[in-house]
Formats: structure tokens, sequence, C-alpha cells
């Protein structure tokens, strides 16, 4: 549940890069996706077509501040978001590293109190790191995004301990792994670790055939998160045979 909303989906798809608008229709569709996420940026430059799109998807819009540097960019794009939206939900990112993308955690927590107190349901694109993520909650947030890995990178879950970690930090907190995920497989390993959805946008948008991986993505989502609530198997250090030894033959 996201700022008490349910949803059925637990992928999140983004809507930049594809090849043409049909394509992203048809992906969106196979995802089974329930959030897209827009920047107001791309939204502004194609204008009434690409909103058709979004429409037509019947998917709840998650506008994000893709590209902003600054608080006062970020927050400005935010409003400008809601009102062409008209949606309180905003994904909020405020980048701090040119090459790697990480985002600024101290722009990040101001520019959340900002919005949160300007009544935004804000979902911040952060780092897995504990501290950033209590101040991010203290500022009013109810859902985290840590980073898979840096955005566009197809790198999957760099530092899995670490999201192991605040999963388990955050236990009753609505946590998204949002970008770097690059393979079915990757968004199956972060549901399995117990993360409540995940968001992702190149990994389809570049693939041969966009919605097929869309497809694949829809399913492995599922796949790992029926996979963590059935409950998996713990790791041993040693073999453990599957086959009793009791009623085994003797042999002389």
């Amino acid at each position: 549940m996201f700022y008490g909303t349910d949803l059925k989906s637990r992928l999140m798809l983004g809507t930049a890069q594809y090849p043409s608008p049909q394509v992203l229709r048809e992906a969106i569709a196979a995802s089974g996706a329930e959030v897209i996420t827009v920047s107001l940026r791309r939204e502004g430059s194609e204008g009434d077509a690409f909103r058709e799109i979004l429409r037509q998807s019947g998917c709840r819009i998650l506008p994000n501040t893709a590209g902003c540097h600054s608080v006062r960019e970020a927050v400005t794009t935010a409003q400008m978001a809601r009102e062409l939206f008209g949606t309180s939900w905003i994904k909020l990112e405020v980048i701090g590293h040119a090459d790697t993308l990480q985002p600024d955690p101290f722009a990040l927590v101001e520019a959340a109190r900002i919005l949160t107190e300007d009544g935004f349901d804000v979902f911040p694109y952060t780092t897995e790191d504990l501290i950033v993520g209590e101040r991010l909650i203290e500022a009013g947030c109810r859902v985290l995004m840590p980073w898979g890995a840096p955005i566009g990178s197809g790198q999957g879950l760099r530092h899995r301990d670490a999201l192991r970690t605040m999963r388990a930090h955050f236990p009753d907190v609505p946590l998204v792994i949002d970008a770097g995920i690059g393979a079915p497989s990757q968004a199956m390993a972060a549901m399995e670790m117990g993360f409540d959805a995940v968001l992702l946008n190149t990994a389809v948008a570049k693939a041969l055939d966009p919605v097929g991986m869309a497809r694949a993505f829809g399913a492995a989502v599922e796949a790992g998160r029926t996979a963590h609530d059935a409950g998996l198997m713990p790791c041993r250090d040693m073999a453990t045979a599957s086959t009793p030894v009791f009623g085994m033959a003797e042999l002389a």
C-alpha cells in the first residue's frame, strides 16, 4: 500500500526512451503495471499526444523530478507536476553527482520536508543509507525508494547485504527498488528479499523487444513476491540429504 492506495501489481514502469508511442502503449499493457512514471520535462516537450497515451493506459501517474540538482528546482518541478497531472504523488529526485546520478542526501531530505508540508505524497529516490532513510521518514515520507545501482546501468542489486539490512530496519515502511535493474532475474531477487515493488525503465525501453521484456518483468516480479510470501528455504553451509537414511537397505 502506498499512501493509502492498494495496488495489485508490484511493478512500476518508466515511460522514457521507447522507440515509438505504440511500443510504449503495448509495453505498459504487457507489464501489468498500475503505476507509470513520467518526467515533467518530457511531458512538456511531447504535449497532448504523450498525455493521451498516459490517459489511455489506465495507470496511476507518478510524476518525477528527474534532472533536478537543487532543492528549489525539485520543489518547483513538483508543484508544476501537481498542477499538470492533478496528483499529490511525486517521485522526488535531487541529483548530487553527475556521473553516478547518486542523490544528494542533504538536498533530498530538505526538499522532502518542504513537499510533505505542502501536501505531497513523496516517493524519494535515495540510497540504501539507513540514516538518510530515517531522516526522510522524519521529514514525512511514508515510502522509500533505494537504488539497486546507478540509473540506467543495468547492474542490478549491487549492495545486497545493505539492502537486506534496510529491509529489516524498516519492516513497516514500503520499500521500492528504483534504478539499476537490468534483467528480470534482478527484479525477482529484489522481490524475494521482501521489497514491496520495483521501478524500472531502461531495461524495458531499450530491449530488442520492449513488449516481450515488459511481460517478462511483470512475471518475474510476481514470481519473486510469491516466493517470498511462500517462505524461501534458508541457505546452509553443509549438504542436507533429501532422502532420509532411515529405511535404506543394509548391504553386507
